[in-house]
């Protein structure tokens, strides 16, 4: 049947999944014809950039919708230097979200995601720094990796590899690896133990993706590209069919990146994106891929296939996906019958998909259980249902990795519901659940990762599946499904969770850092969580020598799966100030066990489980105290209360609505958690309370905030100007400025040696410019830059009281139980209140 293609419009419904995990796709009408357009373009096309939201997601989207190209966005990082505007993930941890985020946008803008080994070590000023961390040879390597299996026609460069121009080092260095890598892809000498699982490649041409943000101003671009070769494509276009203009579904996409608070409205209308030939052939017209071969005719043989993907289209019916079943099941024979070729394997796939799409075809693998230890028993379910006419039989379901087959040979006829429940025993062959690139100890600037295979892999891959052997028509057609764990939630309805395969036992310290400010024994924390029913064992801290420990080991019995028991153990510090590490330790009759998990679950992506060495620090510092309540207002999201805790402070987390200087005034100091200027709203109105109980004798600390969507224009007692200024070197030597100022002497003797083995950076976004009233305590200066800064930590008497401005990342010191940082923040508290009655 031949049907007018603007009767889509009415037949197609587009869906944005926000489920946890993602469940089964159902196809509308609209998607399969979008599909089946797909099957018509041969063209591929690399997105690089350095961080997770770098990516232009306008582009990605129209690339991958309007044109049909296979779209990826390499990143270099997964953005573990960040800040984390939703929880207090920091590190690896939201590295690991935003690698989910990242991969929820491209569910939603129909890109691919590629990454590097490279770790976001934090802001970097230039490209040579970047590649000192990274290792410049072996993340040219990954780029390479992943141009030579995905093999674009184009690449395009979010940035640009002139070093001159100002930007961050990583974003440069991501555009100047796109410039080499063009230059070495093809050269089967450059890292030949690659050609062991892939083939050289070369793309056509690469672009920087430039915009009048670059240049300062629109005029200033339009003067620029006078002289320069540009093409634009307009992105801003309407899809009729999903009732979208490509801008929507790339704000949609933006908006995952929900820890970086990049939530951003959708827009509409005309929207130009201009690309820079920087490497290749130059175009032979104004669109970006021209003169490149995107059909069926550049695979050998392959130009017949050309006609019968429009005869497809043409004679797609909406009302019946399912009628167009034999002439896909006719093409898939005849590109199987090609030559191997990458895009064959690739359309084969896509051939499988849109079949599955057309009959309506629900497969699913589920169980209650949301884990399970290798060699025990897991019940599952199966649903198989064809909501069609197509002739299909399930011949039988497969279990993989273990090959655990069972032969059906039934019909699946129209909306005839199969459900089967089977039990199976997990293989112990399969590997713990875990993010790849966390399973060996990374470096400060790259993930180690054993298997090559796995570098570029967005997560690990799925490795526990049910794979149903079908007969469609004669031809059989598998399609294989993630063992997913499904439950009822009574708020969120049907619930989709990876199923996570896990130790028989996992031990957690409470803390990842214990902090010792004198010789005091201290009571640490552990928590033994069972992966197995009825499990027995010991539990014990293996202390460094010098450290004491009691009891050394404690029984434990936990009857239920998934139980937990919390155990006590003291430890009595050395005199001598060090730090050292403890480990926690299980021993049950099926080994000793040493790794901790940790739970990430947030409601825009899938829960991860992360498990890593039991392990934390233990930190014996000499750091005296004066004051002891302390006022503590939560921002972004940090863990500094319960660190300043452990050095003995009463934290006191006061709410937007408790800032009233007659509530403050029972406190010797109160203190902003980091981007409080950011995310309280309420503290528009209530600065002038907090400036109140300065005035009146208090101490108020505020902590690092970013410069846009401030809620306070009076960001200190006196005037204050906020920038993007840091200090990205951690190792950068303090200067004194102010060195009898009673933040570097009372209660502790701030010397040289407090600022070793700080991590990532010394500090950000401190200000610019401020007021003669604010005393600069210390001066750094980063490798490279022509002018040092002395406004990482500013303080200024007022009334009676102190106020501090500092950027200093105590969010990430203390946490990571810097010795220096813990010692200088008490100085911070103490200030005035030696004078004070």
């Amino acid at each position: 049947m031949i049907v007018n293609r603007k009767l889509l419009l009415a037949l197609s419904l587009f869906y944005f999944f926000a489920a946890n995990a993602q469940p089964p796709k159902r196809h509308s009408s609209g998607d399969v014809y979008a599909m089946m357009q797909k099957l018509g373009v041969l063209g591929t096309v690399v997105y690089q950039a350095a961080h997770p939201d770098d990516e232009n997601t306008s582009l990605i989207s129209y690339l991958a919708n309007e044109r049909k190209y296979d779209v990826f966005y390499l990143s270099m990082t997964r953005g573990d230097g960040g800040q984390n505007l939703i929880g207090p993930e920091i590190r690896e941890l939201l590295g690991v979200i935003r690698t989910q985020e990242l991969l929820a946008a491209r569910r939603i803008d129909g890109g691919n995601q590629r990454f590097t080994r490279a770790n976001d070590f934090g802001y970097s000023k230039n490209p040579e720094e970047t590649f000192r961390l990274w290792g410049h040879d072996e993340i040219l390597g990954d780029v390479i990796w992943t141009w030579r299996n995905v093999k674009p026609d184009v690449v395009i460069n979010r940035f640009s590899n002139d070093s001159s121009r100002p930007n961050h080092g990583h974003h440069t260095a991501s555009a100047i690896l796109s410039v080499e890598a063009f230059d070495k892809v093809d050269d089967p000498r450059q890292y030949p133990q690659q050609l062991k699982y892939t083939q050289v490649w070369q793309p056509k041409r690469v672009f920087w993706n430039t915009s009048w943000w670059f240049y300062g101003s629109r005029e200033a671009m339009k003067e620029a590209a006078k002289d320069k070769n540009l093409s634009s494509v307009d992105v801003g276009v309407y899809y009729p069919v999903r009732g979208l203009s490509n801008t929507e579904i790339s704000a949609a996409s933006r908006s995952m990146h929900k820890c970086q608070g990049f939530g951003v409205m959708g827009s509409r209308g005309e929207q130009e994106e201009f690309l820079e030939l920087v490497k290749g052939e130059e175009p032979d017209g104004t669109d970006f891929m021209s003169g490149i071969n995107t059909t069926w005719s550049r695979i050998p043989g392959g130009a017949p296939i050309q006609p019968l993907v429009e005869a497809l289209l043409d004679q797609f019916d909406p009302t019946n996906p399912a009628a167009s079943v034999p002439a896909l099941l006719d093409l898939k024979q005849k590109i199987t019958a090609l030559p191997d070729h990458y895009y064959k394997t690739r359309k084969l796939k896509e051939v499988d998909r849109i079949l599955e799409a057309c009959m309506g075809l629900f497969l699913e693998a589920v169980t209650g259980d949301d884990s399970g230890v290798p060699g025990t028993n897991l019940q599952l379910s199966l649903e198989a249902i064809n909501r069609s006419n197509a002739p299909l039989i399930l011949k039988g379901i497969e279990i993989q990795p273990q090959g655990l087959d069972t032969v059906l040979n039934v019909p699946l006829r129209n909306n005839q519901d199969l459900s089967l429940d089977w039990s199976i025993r997990i293989p112990d062959s399969l590997s713990i659940t875990n993010p790849y690139w966390l399973n060996e100890e990374p470096m400060v600037g790259r993930y180690q990762v054993d298997d090559p295979q796995l570098i570029g892999q967005p997560e690990t891959p799925h490795q526990f599946q049910v794979v149903y052997h079908l007969n469609l028509a004669g031809e059989d057609l598998d399609i294989a499904k993630e063992i997913m764990h499904k439950h009822r939630d009574p708020v969120k309805a049907e619930v989709y969770q990876p199923f996570e395969i896990i130790q028989p036992a996992y031990v957690n310290l409470q803390e990842p850092a214990v902090v010792f400010p004198d010789d005091h024994p201290k009571e640490i924390e552990v928590t033994v969580k069972a992966g197995t029913a009825n499990l027995t064992g010991k539990v014990g801290l293996q202390v460094p020598a010098g450290w004491l420990v009691q009891p050394e080991e404690q029984e434990f019995s936990i009857d239920l799966k998934g139980g937990e028991s919390r155990f006590i153990f003291t430890v009595t510090p050395p005199a001598q100030p060090g730090v050292e590490e403890v480990e926690a330790y299980v021993t049950t009759d099926r080994g000793r066990f040493a790794r901790s998990w940790r739970p990430i679950s947030y409601d825009h992506i899938p829960t991860q489980t992360v498990t890593q060495p039991s392990r934390a620090k233990l930190i014996r510092v000499d750091a005296k105290r004066i004051g002891q309540n302390i006022a503590y207002v939560m921002g972004a999201g940090d863990e500094v209360p319960k660190y300043l805790e452990q050095l003995g402070y009463h934290i006191t987390v006061l709410n937007e609505n408790q800032l009233d200087h007659n509530v403050l005034r029972n406190f010797d100091a109160a203190i902003l958690g980091i981007r409080a200027y950011n995310t309280v709203d309420k503290l528009a109105f209530q600065m002038p309370e907090l400036f109140q109980y300065v005035e009146q004798g208090g101490t108020l600390i505020v902590q690092y905030n970013t410069t846009s969507g401030l809620k306070v224009s009076d960001y200190g007692p006196y005037p204050l100007t906020l920038s993007h200024d840091r200090i990205t070197e951690e190792d950068a030597v303090p200067q004194f400025l102010a060195p009898d100022n009673p933040v570097l002497n009372v209660p502790n003797k701030i010397t040289q040696a407090d600022f070793e083995g700080w991590v990532q950076e010394r500090g950000l976004y401190f200000p610019s410019q401020w007021d003669a009233a604010y005393t600069p305590i210390l001066r750094f200066k980063d490798s490279g830059d022509a002018n040092p800064t002395d406004a990482a930590l500013l303080v200024a008497q007022y009334g009676k009281g102190y106020f501090v401005y500092t950027g200093l990342s105590f969010f990430r010191e203390l946490p990571a139980g810097v010795p220096g940082a813990y010692r200088l923040f008490a100085n911070l508290i103490a200030l005035g209140q030696d004078i004070r009655p």
